[in-house]
């Protein structure tokens, strides 16, 4: 025998073979388990196996763009890859299942299982995304909570627990009418009920829901900090407590003042601690015997006393003669002190005032006080020789 014909002999025994393999792989694959053929119940684990692969390959890239947030100077973009982290691994294992049972036949008669597993599906995704937005809330609040920490308002710290809680029940609360729409039941009547209920609760605590908005503005505006002296209308004092209904304010006769938060909304706020200089407003008066030449050394002399006092702005002042009045001739000062804090502005004030009292001394000035000159034409019972020698 030729080696042509073992070539051709072997060459049909692997055909042969292969094709028998190929119709055993058939037979196999088309055999039926419970009605289903093995190549859906492979398909079926295949798309499972893509699911936990899908996985894998999601926490890979949000590992990288977690080092790529990293070196970014914003903190948002690391909380929110950290707050979408699990959910999305999830995400990818809860799809592969769906996966694989939209690829599995299912039955509609007498219970339709697939409307029921395309339900739960949906639900499902509203309960991985209530679960990301509970972990975004949670993120962005510890970071708010970091920065809270650095300030010196109380108001914060006591309000960021409100919204933390509050933002929970709120998406905890629209997840679940997600959830129950989802599965098809009818949340109309829900939603009314809960709109009217809340409609009533607001009613009934309007005055504590204005103060709690109150605080939030302050919280968000800053209007002023613990310790700041502020004024309200004819309200005056210190800063001591500020809290989610009421802020405590000391006044200058050491009694306390609670006021409503609610009215820091609707109010003008005066707040004396940020002024940048304090001003000086005043009129010195001196005497009518002063000649022109004394008032303009007197109106320079005080000039340079502004200006040798480092406690003054030297960018803008004012000293004029500005008024002759009913007793006095006045000299108008304006200027601005460097300080702003009210026991060293008394200091530079009275050094000021001490200052002006030598140049004044220096001049050769008086300072004038309220006086009168009263005129007597005649007095009552006044003797004649005293009338007949008064001069006409």
């Amino acid at each position: 025998m030729d080696s042509k014909c073992v070539i051709s002999q072997i060459e049909a025994t692997l055909d042969s073979a292969a094709r028998g393999t190929m119709e055993t792989v058939k037979d196999i694959l088309n055999f039926e388990i419970v009605g289903i053929d093995v190549q859906t119940y492979l398909l079926a684990f295949l798309a499972i196996v893509g699911g936990f692969a899908g996985k894998r390959v999601a926490v890979a890239g949000l590992k990288r763009l977690g080092k790529t947030a990293e070196r970014t100077d914003m903190a948002y973009d690391d909380i929110l890859i950290a707050a979408a982290n699990r959910p999305i691994e999830w995400a990818c294992i809860i799809g592969g299942i769906w996966l694989s049972l939209v690829i599995l036949p299912m039955p509609r008669e007498p219970v339709d299982i697939e409307q029921f597993v395309n339900s739960m599906m949906r639900g499902g995704s509203t309960i991985l995304l209530l679960w990301f937005g509970l972990r975004l809330v949670d993120g962005l609040t510890a970071h708010w909570e970091v920065k809270a920490e650095k300030t010196e308002s109380r108001l914060d710290d006591q309000i960021l627990p409100i919204i933390r809680s509050s933002s929970k029940v709120f998406i905890v609360v629209v997840g679940v009418i997600l959830f129950l729409q989802n599965l098809g039941y009818s949340v109309a009547s829900l939603v009314a009920g809960v709109g009217i209920g809340g409609a009533a609760l607001a009613f009934a605590a309007k005055d504590t829901l204005s103060n709690l908005f109150g605080s939030i503005v302050i919280f968000l505006d800053r209007p002023f900090h613990i310790g700041d002296w502020i004024e309200m209308g004819d309200v005056e004092g210190v800063i001591e407590e500020v809290g989610l209904r009421t802020t405590r304010l000391r006044t200058f006769a050491n009694s306390q003042i609670t006021i409503p938060n609610a009215l820091f909304t609707t109010s003008t706020i005066n707040n004396w601690s940020r002024m940048q200089k304090r001003r000086i407003k005043m009129s010195v008066g001196l005497t009518y015997d002063t000649t022109p030449e004394q008032m303009a050394l007197a109106v320079e002399a005080i000039r340079e006393v502004i200006r040798n006092d480092e406690g003054f702005h030297q960018d803008f002042f004012i000293v004029n003669f500005d008024n002759m009045g009913p007793h006095s001739l006045d000299i108008f000062i304006y200027a601005f002190s460097i300080t702003t804090n009210w026991l060293d502005f008394l200091a530079v004030k009275q050094r000021f005032l001490l200052n002006i009292m030598r140049a004044m001394a220096e001049v050769g000035v008086g300072f004038a006080f309220p006086t009168q000159t009263l005129h007597i034409d005649s007095l009552p019972g006044e003797p004649e020789s005293l009338t007949s020698q008064r001069p006409n």
